[in-house]
């Protein structure tokens, strides 16, 4: 999805994009604190399709490497046949991973890979969906709680730092009904073109309220999307 950090108001995935770009920054801004993502530091994004965030990594002058499956606008390394990238061992300071997990099949070979590409202490910045509708590219194998997920990062070899919960689940459920009206109104022609963004801007002012009123453990543990740092162990 192109525009991610600022989709318009009135685009059908408007309110999770902006969310996540939201919280990537909080997560940028915390690594920085913590001494990563400065001037001369390298930075993977293993699956880094189209780059989306590349300029938000990248304003302290932080070198960015962009890794996929195929070439692209945004890959400056194609990965091998193994999901491997032609790098060496603790060759970054920070791996991303932005909406990419649940689309791998083999978790054990693809967070092997983060951590090998990190150096000691790297930090590794990950996406994933907690619920979403199916969205093959050209896979979608999997959901998690955010209890899973973190589960799966500390046994592979992660420490977490941090956790992001965005969009709870009243505000999600809008979304989903969003993105469906929006699949009919594609359907409509000229009309639906005209009809598509006035609906979608105001479900995008319902999620502010629907999420504004969600108490925030509720939030925490039913969101749309999970964003979580983590260290990588020794």
């Amino acid at each position: 999805m192109d525009n991610r950090s600022d989709a318009p108001l009135w685009r059908h995935d408007a309110y999770t994009l902006r969310n996540l770009a939201h919280a990537i920054r909080q997560c940028i801004d915390r690594a920085r604190g913590l001494g990563h993502l400065d001037a001369g530091s390298t930075l993977v994004d293993l699956g880094c399709g189209d780059a989306p965030y590349r300029e938000m990594l990248t304003v302290a002058g932080t070198r960015y490497i962009g890794c996929d499956l195929a070439p692209g606008p945004g890959v400056d390394l194609t990965l091998d046949d193994n999901g491997r990238a032609p790098l060496p061992d603790a060759s970054a300071g920070c791996v991303t991973s932005f909406q990419v997990l649940e689309h791998v099949w083999d978790l054990d070979a693809y967070l092997g890979e983060c951590h090998r590409l990190l150096g000691p202490d790297g930090l590794l910045i990950l996406s994933t969906h907690g619920s979403w509708l199916y969205h093959p590219h050209p896979t979608d194998f999997r959901r998690w709680t955010r209890d899973g997920l973190l589960r799966e990062l500390t046994q592979r070899g992660f420490e977490i730092i941090d956790t992001w919960s965005i969009v709870g689940p009243l505000a999600w459920t809008t979304q989903f009904r969003t993105l469906a009206y929006h699949h009919v109104f594609s359907k409509l022609g000229p009309l639906g073109r005209i009809l598509s963004p006035l609906f979608c801007l105001l479900m995008y002012a319902r999620m502010v309220l629907e999420d504004h009123l969600t108490p925030p453990p509720l939030a925490r543990n039913n969101a749309a999307v999970y964003l979580v740092m983590a260290r990588r162990r020794s």
